[in-house]
């Protein structure tokens, strides 16, 4: 069922493409019998479709990250995210390119250098939305600077979330220039209104993502009832409610949880289950890593709490068979906690941390493990610490679990040691669909 309903989307994607192209074919951009200029011509046509592609690219990457329930559950939110950041380049180098090659066209035509022609395009359009272009040019650009790896991770979560919220308003300053200015959809009817309903489609899907969490607010009245120091830089949250069973959570997925009270009401973090929900309550456990996640320790008992979701796959209902390696990396052990309180059958779990000082829930492990009777693995050091220079190998794993190639891997941790850990479990016989993962990134 996922499947086929992934190819539905897949199918949708394509065609609005092969829409777009046509649209831009049934122009005449083809038909260069009356172009002054060859190059100019191709270069302004160009800029065109690329424009319109950018644009459509645009409105997927709002949709990828919108939070809409069946795109989590056909993907999950570990793959859109993936999704996301490649359709996020994409999108910047096809705007990027219709900016260079529209103007390019023109000022080759008329003789005159780039930002010559770029600031006349400006002045002369001025009422047609080349001015807003240019601010949403300049917002996608931000957006997409922040979200480079090594530029995010010197970033604190709020200050990168609050950038990403410009992309809206860059979409939105783009909207009054494509009909106005952009000539494919300027001269077709027909085209405007296929455009305005692509559109249009965004915005209801978007309404829904602002509505549902206001109707889990009224609906399911949740509200902080414990704050828990679990160490120094840990804090443990369980959060009630009404008709919480409602929500059929599983355990290791998450929610976007939301504080409403002073210094947290505007950013909403992902954070996962640390518990199996139990239709009463619903627990997390928050590692320090940004001015938001520092303060969790200073919730009051009581602030309302907005949660959207559940999200993510990574559930025991996907498993393939009975028997389950779980391995957690840091504060990873979150979603991993609440699966082997509730996962049945032959199961191992390791906990991989750098120092006996980042282990976190050891005593609910320990009395997790004794009462179900699953094998329970800590592994302390790095790479550099003596005699442990094959952590986590492929060899490593196979010695820890012998039989490792007969089970469904269950990886969540920070993204480097996710993606080596998934190298070595394939190279140890795992099969792809075996492996399930939780990248603790956005």
């Amino acid at each position: 069922m996922r499947t086929a309903i992934g190819l539905v989307f897949l199918a949708l994607f394509v065609a609005n493409i092969v829409a777009i192209v046509w649209i831009w074919v049934a122009n005449h951009n083809l038909d260069f019998r009356f172009a002054p200029d060859l190059t100019s011509a191709w270069m302004a046509r160009l800029g065109g479709l690329t424009g319109l592609l950018g644009a459509y690219l645009a409105l997927v990457q709002v949709l990828l990250l919108a939070r809409l329930p069946f795109l989590g559950r056909v993907a999950g939110f570990d793959r859109l995210t993936v999704w996301h950041r490649w359709n996020g380049y994409a999108c910047l180098t096809l705007v990027l390119a219709h900016t260079i090659l529209a103007v390019y066209g023109y000022a080759i035509d008329r003789h005159v250098g780039f930002f010559d022609q770029f600031w006349k395009l400006v002045a002369d359009n001025f009422l047609q939305g080349m001015v807003t272009a240019t601010i949403g040019l300049a917002l996608f650009v931000i957006v997409s600077v922040t979200s480079i790896v090594i530029v995010k991770r010197r970033l604190n979560y709020e200050l990168w979330y609050a950038v990403h919220f410009t992309a809206y308003a860059a979409i939105a300053f783009a909207w009054f220039h494509q009909i106005p200015t952009g000539g494919d959809l300027a001269l077709s009817p027909g085209a405007a209104r296929y455009w305005r309903a692509l559109f249009l489609v965004t915005l209801i899907l978007l309404l829904f993502r602002v509505a549902s969490p206001l109707w889990s607010l009224v609906r399911y009245n949740l509200r902080v009832a414990e704050v828990k120091a679990e160490s120094s830089t840990v804090t443990t949250i369980r959060i009630t409610g009404r008709g919480l069973d409602k929500l059929h959570a599983r355990p290791g997925q998450f929610f976007l949880w939301r504080f409403v009270t002073r210094g947290f009401w505007y950013t909403a973090h992902p954070f996962s289950l640390s518990a199996a929900p139990d239709g009463r309550s619903l627990r997390i456990t928050v590692k320090a890593s940004g001015d938001h996640t520092s303060r969790m320790g200073t919730l009051p008992v009581g602030t309302r709490v907005i949660a959207e979701g559940p999200f993510g796959t990574f559930t025991e209902a996907f498993r393939r068979g009975p028997k389950e390696l779980l391995v957690a990396g840091g504060i990873g052990i979150t979603p991993v906690r609440s699966l082997a309180e509730r996962m049945d059958g032959d199961l191992v779990v390791i906990h991989r941390v750098l120092s006996d000082a980042d282990i976190v829930f050891h005593d609910e492990m320990a009395e997790l493990a004794a009462r179900r009777g699953f094998e329970l693995h800590y592994l302390v050091g790095d790479h550099k610490t003596a005699g442990q220079p094959e952590l986590l190998s492929s060899a490593h794993l196979k010695e820890l679990v012998p039989d490792l190639a007969d089970r469904d891997v269950y990886v969540c941790g920070p993204p480097a040691m996710v993606s080596l850990l998934l190298e070595n479990v394939r190279d140890a016989g795992v099969s792809r669909r075996r492996v399930h993962v939780e990248r603790f990134a956005l």
